[in-house]
């Protein structure tokens, strides 16, 4: 029995080496090493006595054979214990190499610069500890990633389920009249919204960050999509008085997915409706660069600090000063997601009191 592997199936292995491994390795490699001494030896006695019945000298060549023998066997033996020694060590030494990298110790030694046997398997090892580290922290980032949205999940769930328990409870146990109970009903309902707008926006996200929808390209018209985008915010911003004016070329088509562009763009748009003060303005404008299009997104709302340019674009973030505005901060980061998915970008310039200019950039070619 290999004596690498001589504990029964099932039984709990202990990675590291111990006393009982090292003498059966070293029993293994005798085992090994005895097989072609013997084989010398009966093959060295063999030839001497097929010479010795040929010639005549008997006694001298049966002498000299046999200190021949003993001389033979002597350094053959010497060869194989030094053989087994390193042997013994090397393999000590690989497995102790292991036993660090798979308990997270140190990194393991390159070795020299030889070209030798052993170089080679450290270059190796040291290899395998980097993806291996990679693979950890990769692990690592992705189970902070996972708690973080578990937490701000739950953050955003709790304020309007704690309403809707609140209002139950009032409208359970309080009577009032039939107006009352249509202020507590459209309560309800504005928190029930906000619930099922949130868990849209994350189903349709995860399905975009796994892969469970694709986007489908086409050469299709962006005037039809930037108008698809504008019909679900005109009811918001006329009862807002927001001016909305766009400017796009009727013929301008390139290759985009155009239900999940105008969602991209509806975001943006809504954006726009929610953070500009009445009486303001929204312009939509689109034009045709040498690689991409260019479509620009721009109002006259309450704007954004440079500071948090970069943030906006986080999953769930939302500024302090706007927690008074409806919303729940994915809307921005399902906008970049699905625009970067057709090879495009999105930069935004803004200014705190001075509106802000989102510019979604979408490749012109397939």
């Amino acid at each position: 029995m290999n004596p690498f592997y001589h504990k029964a199936a099932g039984a709990p292995a202990d990675p590291r080496i111990s006393a009982k491994d090292s003498g059966e390795t070293h029993r293994y490699l005798r085992k090994l090493c005895l097989l072609p001494v013997c084989g010398m030896l009966l093959s060295m006695w063999f030839c001497i006595l097929f010479f010795c019945t040929r010639s005549g000298y008997h006694r001298p060549l049966l002498s000299m054979g046999l200190a021949l023998s003993f001389l033979a066997l002597g350094w053959t033996l010497f060869l194989l214990w030094l053989l087994e020694e390193r042997l013994s060590a090397f393999t000590s030494d690989l497995c102790r190499t292991i036993d660090r990298m798979t308990e997270g110790g140190t990194c393991p030694d390159a070795g020299s610069d030889k070209e030798t046997l052993k170089s080679r398997i450290n270059c190796r090892l040291l290899r395998l500890y980097q993806i291996m580290q990679t693979q950890k922290h990769a692990a690592e980032k992705e189970h902070q990633k996972l708690q973080q949205l578990i937490t701000d999940i739950s953050h955003q769930v709790k304020t309007p389920v704690s309403n809707l328990m609140l209002v139950t409870d009032t409208l359970l146990t309080r009577p009032g009249s039939a107006e009352e109970q249509t202020v507590f009903l459209k309560g309800l309902k504005n928190q029930t919204d906000k619930l099922h707008f949130l868990f849209q926006a994350l189903l349709k996200t995860s399905q975009l960050e796994t892969g469970a929808i694709q986007l489908q390209k086409s050469d299709t018209s962006l005037y039809a999509t930037i108008a698809q985008a504008l019909s679900g915010i005109l009811c918001q911003a006329d009862h807002k008085h927001l001016s909305v004016t766009v400017n796009c070329p009727e013929e301008l088509c390139l290759p985009h997915d155009r239900t999940w562009t105008s969602e991209a763009l509806f975001n943006l748009l809504d954006n726009a409706v929610k953070y500009t003060p009445e009486g303001g303005s929204i312009r939509v404008s689109a034009e045709l660069w040498e690689m991409y299009a260019k479509i620009d997104i721009t109002d006259t709302g309450i704007g954004i600090p440079e500071s948090s340019h970069a943030a906006i674009f986080r999953r769930f973030y939302r500024e302090h000063e706007v927690h008074n505005i409806p919303g729940v901060g994915i809307g921005l980061y399902l906008t970049r997601k699905i625009v970067t998915l057709q090879g495009g970008y999105v930069i935004v310039a803004s200014a705190l009191g001075e509106g802000s200019t989102f510019s979604v950039f979408l490749p012109r070619h397939f």
